[in-house]
């Protein structure tokens, strides 16, 4: 079923239903890359001949032999629950019962204003403008690279997110200090789209069937992505050449380079800013409604880990060592006379 480096007909009727259904080509390489590595654990036997037990005998393999952390064993379920679903036509049962991954509580890494203020300093160009778009509007990483020209509407300082997670819409705050900065930024993305133009190129990938509905918009300006990638790339699915969004590694090492030249001691990344969006938005006693639906959560829960964030400030509890410092030992731990 799996041999050599020639394509799987299962696997290639997976992308092809993957695709029709509209997914990411992360989505689609993710299921690809797990539905892979099931066959193979079952030694290449066909999906069709496994059922239940062999998803939960896989699963506790990855959560038991190789350690995988909780997100990443449901989505190795989720891929499988697709394949058995809308390739086989065949829905698992409720009887999967494997050994499940622990996720661990934590609470998100949020950063201070200054920690912020100090990370700004060390990015330049696209990566800062995004940056501030992560840490200023709360956006996701790829919701933030994968914004349209179209999607800016200045008049209204907002921002249009379009198929967000869980492929919802939302509109979120667009911030008044980036105005001037962003319509310059626009100024170089438009120099470099004409340029395109001249050369033949300049038509940018459009989501599901547009491309067909309307043959011309692919090339116009407002679809093109706002942080374009610096060279044009060959666009896997189609093969064709073209101008696809900033790289997410690219801004991710960029972050990275920052907090470690800021001198921030935190592990704090790009998801930290929109941590430290939602944090700071209560703390200034914004309603977790309103956060909620500038973030795009579907639970109001998953907004309240932000209120445990604030609680767990040094005004929440008063320490026990308050009534010890002054009675007998001074600031610097010695003993007063």
């Amino acid at each position: 079923m799996i041999t050599g480096n020639h394509p799987s007909p299962f696997l290639e009727q997976v992308r092809s239903k993957i695709r029709l259904k509209h997914y990411s080509i992360r989505t689609e390489q993710a299921y690809v890359f797990w539905i892979r590595r099931f066959i193979l654990y079952h030694g290449k036997r066909h999906p069709a001949d496994l059922g239940e037990s062999e998803v939960s005998s896989f699963l506790s393999h990855l959560a038991v032999d190789r350690n995988v952390a909780a997100s990443t064993q449901n989505q190795a379920l989720n891929a499988l629950v697709f394949m058995y679903r809308h390739v086989l036509g065949r829905p698992l049962g409720d009887t999967i019962d494997g050994v499940r991954a622990k996720k661990p509580a934590r609470l998100p890494v949020v950063l201070t204003q200054d920690e912020i203020r100090m990370l700004l300093r060390y990015l330049e160009g696209s990566h800062w403008l995004a940056a501030c778009l992560l840490y200023g509007s709360g956006l996701r990483l790829m919701e933030c690279l994968r914004l349209r020209i179209m999607d800016l509407d200045f008049n209204h300082r907002a921002i249009i997110v379009r198929q967000g997670k869980g492929g919802k819409d939302r509109v979120v705050t667009f911030p008044d200090e980036i105005i001037l900065p962003m319509r310059r930024h626009l100024e170089g993305v438009k120099s470099v789209h004409s340029k395109d133009l001249r050369d033949g190129f300049g038509k940018v990938y459009l989501p599901h069937a547009l491309a067909r509905k309307y043959p011309n918009a692919a090339s116009e300006w407002g679809w093109q992505y706002l942080f374009p990638a610096s060279k044009r790339s060959i666009d896997p699915r189609s093969g064709i050449e073209r101008r696809h969004h900033l790289d997410e590694s690219s801004l991710q090492k960029a972050i990275k380079r920052a907090v470690r030249k800021a001198g921030i001691h935190k592990p704090a990344s790009c998801h930290s800013l929109r941590h430290s969006f939602a944090t700071h938005l209560l703390e200034r006693g914004m309603d977790i409604r309103t956060v909620q639906e500038q973030l795009g959560h579907k639970d109001v829960r998953t907004t309240q880990i932000y209120t445990h964030v604030i609680q767990r400030g040094g005004n929440a509890v008063i320490s026990p060592l308050r009534g010890l410092l002054g009675e007998g030992i001074d600031s610097e731990g010695s003993e007063s006379r």
